[in-house]
């Protein structure tokens, strides 16, 4: 089976499931998309660590990374292996002194730790085959599945929360967001600060 490098280009709230959000994962250098609906406490994981947050006490991601580096061990890389029934099942591709080592884990967990450790996200071409393949019907027989494009229109049409406050005063709620661990609320912040600039 031929692997297919992936990049991730979005995070989004699900507009269809409470409380769980759509990561959204494309081939490098293609248009075919894994859209993979993910809990709260991973998307902040994975958003913290792409956004450079740093957090005033190790989030569980960091830990199993600092756990790793302790004992030398390094993320090789992720890879998506099986899609079954609307869930991806993933492995970590773990190396220590030469020998190597596949770890079972959730997708949403194996890409928190693997953007600790910049390890490249792989899946096989026939899992890209057959879910860019599926009409959008088909999606929302999975739980694990959300139209990404419909939640981006979305978002885009909704007028922003933060237009009442000045940049300097969101830069301070930002602080006081990350001083009280609300890192959900700080990607919020984060992404309104960046939007403006």
């Amino acid at each position: 089976m031929q692997k297919i490098r992936l990049d991730i280009t979005g995070i989004a709230y699900s507009q269809t499931q409470s409380g769980s959000y759509v990561l959204t994962l494309q081939e490098v250098g293609g248009l075919r998309k894994l859209p993979i609906v993910i809990g709260n406490f991973e998307a902040q994981a994975i958003a913290v660590e792409l956004e450079k947050m740093i957090p005033s006490r190790p989030l569980t991601h960091d830990l199993f990374k600092a756990f790793c580096q302790s004992f030398g061990v390094e993320v090789k890389e992720i890879l998506i292996y099986k899609f079954k029934e609307g869930v991806f099942y993933s492995k970590l591709i773990c190396k220590q002194q030469e020998i190597l080592t596949e770890i079972d884990s959730r997708t949403s967990d194996a890409i928190a730790i693997g953007v600790r450790f910049n390890a490249p996200l792989y899946t096989l071409s026939s899992i890209l085959d057959e879910v860019s393949g599926m009409s959008s019907s088909s999606f929302q027989d999975f739980e694990s599945f959300d139209d990404e494009n419909d939640i981006f229109e979305q978002e885009e049409q909704t007028p922003s929360q933060w237009d009442i406050y000045a940049t300097e005063e969101l830069e301070q709620q930002l602080e006081e967001a990350l001083d009280n661990e609300d890192y959900e609320l700080a990607s919020k912040i984060r992404d309104e600060l960046n939007r403006r600039h």
